[in-house]
């Protein structure tokens, strides 16, 4: 989880470091590149393209690609670690999802959670210097299509292959990416600008895959909370490399977020 988080975190540098191309062209490369893995591994593994719940895949896929396209477009206008902070508020918008749709029961202590992570949120929005109402809007807004992914993938559970539900997603981000850069598209400006664009692919490909074997071999309550560490590099990465500058009222909303969510995902698991 830890090789995920990290891939994750370079993969939302270069989204920064390249924030003068379109949305939709960064959503094109990131998603060709990791679309070469899924292909290769299919066919090498014999695994039908098809898939068995095709039309969860489509919508899936559709939710996916609305999220991806919303967060590469937060990060024009507020700084990175806030943008990833915000995306994560994505359980909250699922556990409401869930009661509606799957009729899950949330726990008191669960909405407790959530309203800490609500005040967190509210924190980086107020005493974040680049919080813009834009930008901050556009990473809720990619928040609350991710949870509609999580909504999804628990109804397609383990009838379809995880690299199948990652590959149906891939294709129509790069048709969607593709479709989009023909009216955005920005040429790269120098060879370091075309492998920093399909590097995308790859970091979120092994982002991907690192997190996918980290369910398999361990238990979900003890390697979901590492997957909050993306937030920690992404920091990282924000302060050091991008100079970014951060309150500590934004900071301190940011641990609000992190340490509420990942209590919710302990304290869930153990229940159930």
């Amino acid at each position: 989880m830890l090789l995920s988080t990290l891939s994750f975190a370079l993969m939302n540098a270069l989204i920064k470091e390249l924030n003068y191309y379109s949305p939709f062209q960064l959503v094109f490369f990131r998603s060709i590149g990791s679309l070469v893995f899924t292909t290769i591994f299919l066919k090498v593994n014999n695994i039908s393209f098809r898939g068995k719940k095709m039309s969860l895949l489509l919508f899936r896929g559709i939710a996916g690609v609305i999220s991806m396209v919303l967060f590469f477009s937060s990060v024009q206008y507020i700084t990175v670690g806030s943008a990833v902070t915000l995306r994560y508020v994505a359980p909250l918008f699922a556990a409401i999802l869930a009661v509606i749709f799957l009729k899950e029961k949330i726990l008191p202590l669960q909405w407790f959670f959530f309203l800490i992570a609500f005040v967190g949120v509210v924190l980086i929005k107020d005493f974040d210097s680049s919080a813009s109402t834009t930008g901050v809007v556009m990473a809720i807004g990619a928040a609350f299509f991710s949870s509609i992914v999580y909504i999804l993938i628990s109804k397609i559970g383990h009838q379809d292959h995880p690299v199948i539900v990652v590959h149906y997603f891939m294709a129509i981000s790069t048709l969607v990416g593709g479709i989009g850069t023909l009216f955005y598209w920005t040429v790269p400006m120098s060879a370091l600008d075309w492998i920093l664009l399909f590097s995308l692919g790859v970091f979120g490909y092994f982002g991907q895959l690192f997190m996918t074997k980290a369910f398999q071999f361990g238990q979900a309550y003890m390697v979901a909370p590492f997957k909050y560490v993306e937030v920690v590099f992404t920091l990282s990465l924000g302060v050091f490399y991008f100079e970014e500058v951060y309150t500590f009222w934004s900071l301190f909303g940011t641990a609000l977020v992190i340490v509420s969510l990942t209590l919710n995902v302990i304290y869930k698991s153990r229940k159930g």
